[in-house]
């Protein structure tokens, strides 16, 4: 029997454009916010990796936390729209505060300036806007191939708006004059896009009413279903072990972006071509997208996402690998061609991964008889925060140690090498371990099998 259908193909690409507003704040972050702090304000590399590793444990609870609290809103607005709405108000202040760091300040001053931005940022704001976000997949529609589509074009949108900025921000900052006022100008810009465009995201989709997310074919069970907590909450999730991969691969895939966007520093010093970068996100971004339009087709087709997402990580291992060749022997054109390799059989994880995660709430619905979608969906924040600022941190870590001094125009040997391991071997062995992580990860299976057994 053919699933009901809960959206128009309006309600699911306004839906999807809410992810220029999230990555007009990710994609800043994740791709410049390090050479801005290295190379305009003059920050030692290794103290802002330890800052921002130091950020996480404050991060620590929020995720759970703000799950969980989502999960318990009711409003006029619904569950997750209220957060996502006004949260998104503490995004954009916080990452316009990061880019206006003083100059004048002292050191010590500046580094508690970042710490405390760069916190709040992730920790609050984000958090809060990001798991909303992600959790009005299973909200707006039980249906699973809408939430597929919902997940193809959030991220088409995602990766256009990663595509786009760093393709014009270092052009851009240069435009509006170059060092602090050229970054504190264009995250401005950025800043009013995002709150325009989030609002209209929220305002796109109505969220279903509870009696009707909670009708199932064991509607008994639904009806006597339990009230749980923050710390049952945790427990819940701690007890899934598709959660704790999907948490896994999600750290994994923001490091490896983390390291990929560290690119702008290799073209830099390596290839000696800043504006290199750009023409990279491009084979990136482009391969992603392409994969993205044809994911839902292709879970249709293979019958589920299980092995779409294996063999997709399978052939962007591959070409990571390809890579790691043509980087040593030189070829940038090779390098672009394995880069866009790599990028289109990572596409197809990226545009289903919601679905994923909403089928992983569903085993814990199945198994323990309790909803927490809010609080399922807390691996999307918990990953971008954690992987994202493992990344950094790592990244401004591996720069200190190899004696990288942003305010030099040349770097020593030791940086030299370090920039390779970075850029070349990490991403590929990094896309290694996420394609052992997937080959485990058969939820949907699972969940017939227990389906099977309650019928």
């Amino acid at each position: 029997m053919e699933e009901k259908k809960y959206l128009k193909w309006y309600n699911m690409v306004g839906y999807g454009s809410g992810d220029i507003a999230g990555n007009v704040v990710y994609a800043l972050l994740s791709s410049f916010v390090m050479i801005y702090l290295t190379n305009t304000v003059g920050l030692n590399a290794g103290v802002v990796g330890t800052l921002i590793a130091a950020s996480k444990f404050f991060d620590g609870v929020t995720d759970v936390f703000f799950g969980a609290m989502i999960d318990k809103t009711k409003s006029r607005l619904g569950k997750a729209r209220p957060w996502m709405l006004y949260a998104y108000i503490g995004c954009a202040v916080t990452l316009v505060a990061i880019f206006m760091i003083p100059v004048n300040l002292g050191k010590t001053a500046q580094y508690a300036w970042f710490f405390i931005a760069y916190t709040l940022l992730n920790a609050v704001f984000y958090t809060a806007n990001n798991i909303a976000y992600s959790a009005l997949t299973a909200l707006v529609t039980k249906n699973s191939k809408e939430r597929v589509q919902m997940g193809s074009y959030r991220f088409i949108f995602a990766f256009s708006t990663s595509l786009l900025i760093q393709s014009i921000t270092v052009k851009a900052v240069s435009v509006f004059g170059g060092g602090a006022a050229g970054w504190r100008t264009i995250a401005i810009i950025y800043a009013v896009i995002g709150l325009v465009v989030n609002t209209i995201s929220v305002l796109s989709v109505k969220e279903l009413p509870e009696k009707e997310l909670q009708e199932d074919e064991n509607a008994e069970s639904a009806q006597t279903e339990e009230k749980y907590g923050l710390i049952q909450a945790a427990k819940l999730l701690v007890c899934n072990k598709f959660y704790l991969m999907i948490c896994g691969v999600y750290i994994l895939q923001q490091v490896y972006t983390a390291m990929v966007n560290m690119g702008l520093y290799y073209m830099t010093y390596v290839l000696k071509n800043e504006n290199l970068f750009g023409v990279f996100s491009w084979a990136v971004n482009i391969p992603l997208i392409i994969a993205l339009v044809f994911t839902p087709t292709l879970v249709a087709k293979w019958k589920g996402m299980y092995q779409l997402n294996l063999r997709g990580y399978m052939l962007g291992t591959f070409g990571r690998a390809m890579v790691v060749v043509a980087g040593y022997l030189g070829s940038v054109p090779l390098m672009l061609l394995f880069t866009a390799v790599a990028a289109l059989g990572q596409g197809p994880w990226q545009g289903d991964m919601n679905a994923v995660i909403a089928s992983c709430s569903e085993y814990t619905y199945l198994t323990k008889k309790k909803r927490i979608d809010g609080a399922m969906y807390s691996c999307t924040s918990l990953g971008v925060k954690l992987g994202g600022g493992l990344g950094t941190a790592i990244a401004g870590w591996m720069l200190a140690a190899s004696g990288y001094d942003g305010l030099a125009t040349v770097q020593p040997e030791s940086c030299m090498k370090m920039l390779h391991f970075m850029y070349l071997w990490l991403p590929m062995l990094i896309s290694l371990v996420i394609t052992l992580v997937l080959s485990r990860m058969n939820v949907e299976d699972t969940n017939r099998k227990l389906k099977e057994k309650i019928m």
